[in-house]
Parts: structure tokens; sequence; C-alpha cells
């Protein structure tokens, strides 16, 4: 893949077009390149993913943000796309400069892959994908398995009149293993996934030992009883926890959501919303984290955010717009899901940070319950406050012993209620974060990694 870089003296001249006409203006530049793979009883299949190129330039226009998006990156288009731009800037853009501070400086960050993207061929995927098939396959009463592969490059070059200037390469990998069980015409599943900022070194996570294990356990949920309903003790493993993070204190604290009124959690800032061992985290900087990135799209650094603080709500997640309006500092979660969509604040690793429970202990303290297993989906309410997550199975809990496996269910009720319930957290041995996409709304889906410990509280549950 040709680097941006070799553009960058036509984005830098044409962004020096706009300069005389507003008081701000920058470009994203994005080039980005995926391929999958995937392996069945009944196909193979390699891809390529669509390309995306292109840039967004983006200008203060005295009272607002105006853009304009090229797909092409010569000099001429971009020259064009400045121009146009130019023509919608009202007067009063050169003389009221932008809400909030503008990045500064050069840097340049790209992921440092043991096994770079590049260096895995076709052949080797397919062999790899082969080899994990046959692994699923090889305990009886697996009638069919699904292996998936999925790598991305994304690159980025953000250039400023501030003088900001901020060039990236993220390579981010993901594999998953679906063992399907057949008995007297039932189907059941169970998957295993994992994803991350690196190369094809990730795939090292889906082994021998896990494959058979969740084998087993597509095989177990054949048996499955009927779902409990109602209010009950619930344990999430580590995987669901991290849905909870994100869909708790997700998009409520996305803090657009907050200037539009739009988040249950904006009068709660500053409070106590649960025990002193809480403390839920946002960290784009995480090391090799699925949603890790370098620097967001407004050019600012990733970083750590503590969203609750031992219990207590303390931050949000800001641009550089809300960031102003609340006497912050942006936080490095101004997100484009491409250069054709709209920057939004967005999330990038959300977590919940271990505590010191065994996960003996948690069980014990359970009494009885419910273990809710292998998150699928989760939604939230950024506005009135509840929240679904989703499980591939659970299993319940008799005075501190994990029963028989139980179906898919759900986890519903108010976010407030549950943080108020929790009663302890698993330690960092198990702590993991895992690969997911979250859209603003329904659209511009960008990486998104959720993770945790066990967590202990209080639920409804129900039939997923």
């Amino acid at each position: 893949m040709a680097s941006l870089r070799d553009a960058e003296d036509f984005l830098a001249h044409a962004l020096s077009r706009i300069a005389p006409h507003t008081s701000y203006a920058e470009v994203m530049a994005e080039r980005s390149v995926g391929h999958t793979l995937r392996i069945d009883k009944s196909q193979t299949s390699v891809g390529v993913e669509p390309r995306m190129e292109g840039a967004v330039f983006r200008a203060w226009g005295g009272h607002g943000w105006r853009e304009a998006a090229s797909s092409g990156l010569d000099a001429a288009s971009l020259t064009r796309c400045a121009e146009a731009l130019v023509r919608h800037l009202p007067a009063e853009s050169k003389s009221i400069p932008p809400p909030g501070v503008s990045a500064t400086g050069d840097a340049e960050r790209k992921t440092d892959s043991k096994r770079p993207l590049e260096s895995f061929g076709v052949e080797e995927r397919l062999a790899l994908a082969r080899d994990l098939y046959t692994i699923a396959l090889s305990p009886g009463g697996i009638d069919n398995a699904f292996v998936t592969f999925g790598s991305s490059a994304e690159e980025r070059l953000f250039l400023s009149t501030a003088g900001a200037r901020r060039w990236q390469l993220i390579d981010r990998t993901r594999g998953t293993v679906v063992p399907l069980a057949m008995e007297n015409g039932k189907v059941e599943y169970d998957y295993l996934s994992f994803g991350a900022m690196g190369g094809w070194e990730v795939l090292d996570e889906l082994t021998e030992a896990r494959i058979l294990e969740t084998a087993h356990e597509a095989k177990l949920l054949l048996q499955a009883g009927s779902a409990p309903t109602g209010a009950m003790t619930v344990l999430l493993d580590p995987q669901t926890a991290g849905t909870f993070a994100h869909e708790s204190f997700g998009h409520g604290t996305e803090a657009d959501q907050l200037l539009r009124d739009r988040s249950y959690l904006k009068p709660l800032l500053g409070q106590m919303v649960g025990p002193e061992f809480l403390t839920l985290v946002d960290d784009g900087s995480y090391p090799g984290g699925w949603g890790s990135i370098y620097f967001d799209d407004e050019g600012h650094p990733a970083q750590r955010t503590v969203l609750v603080d031992h219990g207590r709500f303390v931050e949000a997640l800001h641009d550089r717009e809300s960031a102003a309006a609340f006497h912050r500092s942006a936080t490095g979660n101004t997100r484009r899901a491409d250069f054709l969509s709209r920057p939004f604040v967005r999330m990038t690793n959300t977590f919940v940070e271990p505590g010191d429970w065994s996960l003996e202990e948690l069980l014990e303290e359970a009494k009885n319950g419910i273990f809710l297993q292998t998150c699928m989906s989760g939604i939230e309410d950024p506005l009135g406050g509840q929240m679904q997550i989703k499980v591939k199975k659970a299993r319940l809990i008799h005075n501190g012993e994990l029963g028989a496996i139980g179906p898919s269910m759900a986890l519903s009720g108010k976010v407030l209620d549950f943080l108020k319930g929790i009663k302890g957290i698993g330690k960092a041995d198990v702590f993991s974060i895992g690969p997911g996409y979250c859209g603003k709304g329904h659209t511009d889906l960008i990486p998104a990694g959720t993770g945790g410990s066990y967590l202990l509280s209080e639920a409804l549950v129900g039939p997923a």
C-alpha cells in the first residue's frame, strides 16, 4: 500500500488555499485496505475489503464547522475540494476563532507487529484456517465449523493550520472459530474470538485447547434447559463485563451527548454512582487494544481517561468543542469512521479495572444466581439510562457452585441500579480486552474494545 506521505505536499498546498479564509482549518487523509478469509464445510472464500482512499477538509465557519471531501489524492482533486470549501465559508470565518484547543506538533506512529500483515501470504492463512477447522471438528458431534480471519491496515495523515502533523498506520487482526454441534435435528454453537492491534501473531490466541473447549461447550448447549427469569444475582465473565462497561458508561459519557442534553449521566457528574472499589476507564492508548489509536481525528494523542474513579463519576470523553464548553481538556476521542463520515466523540477501549476477588470467592459471595458467559451484543439508552446485554450461554449457581449449562439469556435494567448492586470484581489475572464495533446511532461503525474481569451484581434476566 502506497503511503499517504507521497501526497503530503498536495494536501498541504490545498490546505494553504483554505487558510486565508478562516481562523482554522485541517485535513484528514485516509488510505486503508483489509482482507478476509472464511472456511466452513461447504466453502472457502478469500476476499479484499473495499479500499478507502481520500481526504476531508474541515474549516471553522465562525459559528460552526464546514467540510468538503475528495476521493482523489492528486493535486487537482484536492485543490478543487479546498476551493469548494472556501466558497461556502462565511465572512466571519476569519475573525472568530474555533472553540477549544488546537493540536500542535509533529508525530508519527505505526503498529509494531511481530508478524506484520504483509508477511503472511494467502496460502499460509488458508493452511492455518484449515488446521483450526480440523481441530474444531475433531470432537465427535461437531457437524461443521466456521473459521474466519480478518485484517486491516489503516493509514491516516492529519495536517492543520495550527501546525499539527500526525501520521499513523494501524494494523488490526481478528480471528474467530465457531463450532456447530448437531443432534436429532437440533443445532447449537459456541464461539471463540480474539482481536487486537497487531499482525498475524494475534491469531496465536486461537489455541487448540481453547478451540476444543469451545466445541465441548457447543455440544453441552444441545442439552441446555430453560432460562430462569426475574431479578437475581448475576456474575459476568470478562467479555460480558466489558460490554457492561461499554454500555453503562459508553455513549452517555461522550460529551457531545451531554451538550445536547441527551445523557442521563449529565446531572451525575461528580457524584458517587457505584461502590468505592469500582473504576471504569476509556483508554485509547492501551497497548495492543482492539480499539486503540495513536491520535484522534483532531490530532490529539490518545490517552487514558478515568470515567468512574472509585465509584465517583469524574470525567466524560471530549472533543475540542465539548471540552471548551465544559472547561475541560480534549481526551483524544474524536473519531471518524472514515473520511466520508462526520467526526464524533467516540469510545476506544472501555473497561472495568480489575479488583481483588478470585472466581471462587465471587461464586461463594453469589451463593445462588446465574453466571452469564460469552457476550453476543449490548445496547444502551443514553437518555433513559437503561441497558440490555445478551449472552450465548449461562450457568446456574447453587450454593456457590456452578451448575449445568443454560441457553442464551439477556440481562436488562437500569444502569444505576446495576452499578449500586455491584458486590465484587475479579482479579487482573483474567483481565482481557475483546474486539467489537460500535456505531453512533446505527451507522459510522468503528473498532471499539471492551474488557474487564469477572463482575458480580444484581439484575433482571430472562431468555434472549
